[in-house]
């Protein structure tokens, strides 16, 4: 698959050859919306905590007598009906951690990159090298790119001027390679990648199933 190749100044400067197997991959929904689920559910923490009325200090003695006060029986003061009382059903930590398979985590972001890719969401530029870390300096790039929505800058590895560039830049995201994830990819209207870092990308989700069977009898990443 070709696609234009850009420079920093919005002019196409040719094309650049990519995988299918990353940027040609039939859109599979349900697979994008589960990973999607599990990278939410995996970032909760789990410590939220109420008491019980068990847990709660007090209330070791009757409010009141059973019988001959007009009012209503009452055992304890930390109840659950009183003020300050222990709480139904409440938050108690635990673990939201969900599994995936690994090929399946792979193939919803193969998914969303070929949907930015049908979309024409997707563009591929020389370099984002930047002389200066200046807001100003991404602000042009941005507008002769002419994206005015939500962005996604990925690079090949972390690129402190170009973070720096951007971070004041509202919906704009700057990544490396190796930390595409569903959720970014799903929240960015737009996907602007270097050469270098689709190279990354194809290393890391572009290889076909036979090799990945081979990788792993040889006891290698798959």
């Amino acid at each position: 698959m070709q696609l234009p190749l850009y420079d920093t100044s919005g002019a196409t400067v040719g094309t650049v050859e990519v995988s299918d197997l990353l940027f040609n991959v039939p859109m599979h929904t349900a697979v994008v919306h589960q990973a999607m689920v599990r990278q939410l559910a995996n970032k909760r923490q789990g410590t939220s905590d109420t008491k019980t009325r068990a847990e709660v200090s007090g209330g070791g003695i009757k409010p009141r007598p059973q019988k001959h006060s007009g009012k209503s029986r009452q055992g304890s003061i930390r109840s659950p009906q009183w003020r300050h009382g222990g709480v139904v059903f409440g938050p108690h930590p635990r673990s939201y951690h969900q599994r995936m398979p690994k090929k399946m985590r792979r193939q919803a972001i193969r998914c969303l990159l070929s949907d930015k890719v049908s979309e024409q969401k997707l563009m591929v530029v020389q370099s984002l090298e930047l002389p200066d870390a200046k807001t100003r300096a991404m602000t042009g790039i941005l507008h002769a790119l002419n994206i005015n929505s939500s962005v996604l800058l990925v690079t090949p590895q972390k690129d402190d001027s170009i973070v720096r560039s951007a971070r004041n830049l509202e919906k704009v995201t700057t990544l490396p390679a190796t930390d595409l994830n569903v959720v970014d990819l799903l929240h960015h209207d737009h996907l602007v990648m270097t050469v270098d870092a689709v190279r990354r990308a194809e290393a890391l989700w572009a290889v076909p199933a036979s090799k990945n069977a081979a990788k792993s009898v040889t006891g290698g990443e798959a």
